[in-house]
Order: structure tokens, then sequence, then C-alpha cells
């Protein structure tokens, strides 16, 4: 016969409660459109973006960045604080974004990976907003290899505020996604141009 105060099957000494562990949070997405930075259309009712940037040359260029984006280090390269549960973006692996450090750190932004890709002329992944993120919506990182041999980086978002301070923050809020994606694509410039190549096709170190 259990112990009054105590739950069938839990071991406790007398009149000492037993310890109950609490529930995970389950954060969860946060808008309706998933995938829609894959499949299209663009959904109405929030803010769209659109950066794509040449950043490379060749084979080698684009494999290296695909390789970036798809591993996390062009976030990580660009200043980002990475927390996710895979090395690698692939659909359902979550991951936490913040920037910054001590009392200027901004965090932290959860995400879960909805779409990747891992192609011949194409290499990136898009994830989605999870509850407690300041925005709500779907952003994707593709690189892409062109017929004429070039590499093209692109950064494709809808977004509209998920919190107070996104709300208040108004028309700042697409001034500083633009600037990131323009920062994002700096880096995957740069990280390509270590394995960039000529029409010729000879790997040039720069």
């Amino acid at each position: 016969m259990a112990r009054a105060g105590l739950p069938t099957g839990a071991r406790g000494r007398p009149g000492r409660a037993a310890a109950v562990r609490p529930a995970p949070v389950r954060h969860t997405l946060t808008y309706p459109e998933v995938g829609a930075t894959r499949l299209g259309p663009m959904p109405d009712g929030y803010r769209h973006l659109h950066h794509t940037t040449r950043v490379g040359r060749g084979r080698a260029a684009f494999t290296t960045a695909g390789a970036a984006v798809l591993s996390w280090r062009m976030h990580r390269e660009s200043g980002v604080r990475v927390r996710a549960t895979a090395a690698r973006a692939e659909p359902g692996v979550r991951v936490e974004l913040s920037a910054g450090a001590g009392p200027l750190r901004i965090g932290a932004a959860r995400c879960e990976v909805i779409w990747s890709a891992d192609e011949r002329h194409r290499a990136g992944f898009a994830y989605g907003t999870l509850s407690g993120h300041p925005e709500c919506g779907e952003e994707s990182f593709v690189v892409d290899f062109r017929d004429d041999g070039s590499v093209w980086f692109t950064v494709m978002a809808f977004s509209r505020p998920g919190r107070w301070y996104t709300r208040a923050a108004g028309p700042l809020v697409p001034v500083l996604q633009l600037w990131y994606a323009r920062r994002l694509g700096r880096t995957v410039r740069r990280l390509a141009a270590d394995g960039d190549t000529g029409s010729d096709g000879v790997v040039r170190r720069r």
C-alpha cells in the first residue's frame, strides 16, 4: 500500500515530498507556412527579404561555400554563437543562435531546420522560428553553382514580429535583417575564396 502523499511506486522517507522533475519545455514552430522558402510562394502578411550576391567561381568555390553553410561555419564566422543538436543542418535539427557577449549578448533565438539540400549545383537549408524567438517566420541560406561557373549565395526570408520589442523596433528590424544577410554573404565569399577557381579550372589561393 502506498504511503499517503506519495504516488504509487514512489519511494522516500515519511514526511518528505518526492522529488518531481519539471517537464521539459517543448518549443514549437510559430508559423503555418512551413517550407515556403523552398516551395513558394512567399506568404502574404510578412516582411520579405531576398538578397543575392556572387561569392566566387568554380566547383571548388561552390563546394567550400556549400560546406560552410551546411556546417554552421557561415554563422559562426559571422559572429553568431551556434548551439545545434547536430553538426550539420538537416531537417529536424534544432539550433539556438545568439550574438554578442556578456551584458551585450543578444539571444537566444531558437529555430528548427525545415529543409536542406546538398546537390551538385545547389546546397543550403532553411530554418523556421520556434516559440520564444523574437520573430515568426522562415529563412533560407542557399549556394548555387550556375552554368557559367559562377557561385551565388542567396538569403530569402519571410518574417513578422514575434515579441513586443521587435514590434516596437518597427522599421529598424528589416534594416538589420538586410545588414545581417549582407554580412553572411561577405563571410561566404571570404570562405569560398579559399577554394576559388578560374575559368581554366585551376584552384587559386587568395
